[in-house]
């Protein structure tokens, strides 16, 4: 189990949420996400996490949107812990990162692309804050072992490993269910992103999506018995600046988490 700013995931506690745009695209639509998640989740009595990249490192093309700066994303993101009171969750991509962003963010994600980069996985632990490490679409779910071992090597324990889907042919992700019970084995809270696992990576000069799975593999995910749910979401994903084609609209959340809370009560017995 880990401890998120009282927030506890893992050891068979409620499933926390972590969710939010997938990119800071401006202070409105960051604030208008966080405010509606945060009265669902009280009203649901589900602990949240917000989520946001303060910029994309990431990008399909070249003329992708990666961000509205880096001191004015981060700002955002801090007056979004002070307002609506949560902690928040940022990537980082390169060691120099780490000192900033961690001034905001109380967790600290590693993308799926860098989840073997050494010298980042070892500054991210030394920064003390919990880290969320995100599984490559490239790796098997007890090659995250290895990833986790470099961040606790540090001393820093408050680790989370996520399932995101894996590469299966061109342009297309699976997600197997048997990674949640394999990588909760290592001794730490498992994540399910139910968004980026339904990506179709680099479709063109942009990665495409399949929305409707959303739902049916969140609530397999937590079926299986995950400690959180990740999700991207979006007042409006097809006017989004990034992931258009994989987030989930911000309207069709509540439906979803009363889904999930329902099956979660159901495998943890609570």
């Amino acid at each position: 189990m880990i401890n998120v700013e009282g927030i506890k995931i893992g050891d068979a506690n409620p499933f926390v949420l972590i969710a939010g745009p997938c990119v800071v695209e401006n202070k409105n639509i960051i604030f208008k996400t966080a405010e509606k998640i945060k009265l669902i989740c009280e009203e649901l009595n589900i602990d949240f996490i917000f989520k946001s990249s303060y910029k994309k490192a990431n990008r399909t093309s070249l003329n992708s949107f990666s961000g509205i700066g880096d001191e004015e994303a981060l700002q955002i993101l801090a007056d979004v812990k002070k307002e609506f009171r949560v902690p928040v969750l940022t990537d980082v991509h390169t060691s120099e990162e780490i000192k900033r962003a961690s001034e905001v963010a109380n967790v600290l994600q590693i993308p799926a692309f860098l989840s073997r980069q050494t010298e980042l996985l070892l500054e991210a632990g030394k920064s003390g804050k919990a880290v969320n490490i995100k599984k490559g679409q490239f790796l098997a779910p007890d090659d995250m072992q290895y990833a986790a071992d470099k961040v606790a090597s540090t001393g820093n324990k408050n680790i989370m490993l996520t399932e995101r889907g894996t590469t299966f042919g061109y342009h297309n992700l699976v997600v197997d269910m048997r990674s949640f019970v394999i990588m909760k084995e290592f001794g730490y809270p498992v994540v399910m992103d139910a968004t980026h696992s339904v990506q179709l990576p680099s479709k063109g000069n942009t990665s495409g999506g399949e929305p409707r799975f959303i739902k049916p593999l969140a609530r397999a995910a937590a079926a299986v018995g995950i400690d959180a749910l990740f999700l991207e979401v979006h007042p409006n994903p097809k006017e989004a600046l990034s992931d258009a084609a994989s987030q989930l609209p911000l309207d069709e959340l509540k439906e979803l988490l009363v889904d999930i809370k329902s099956i979660d009560m159901i495998v943890k017995h609570y």
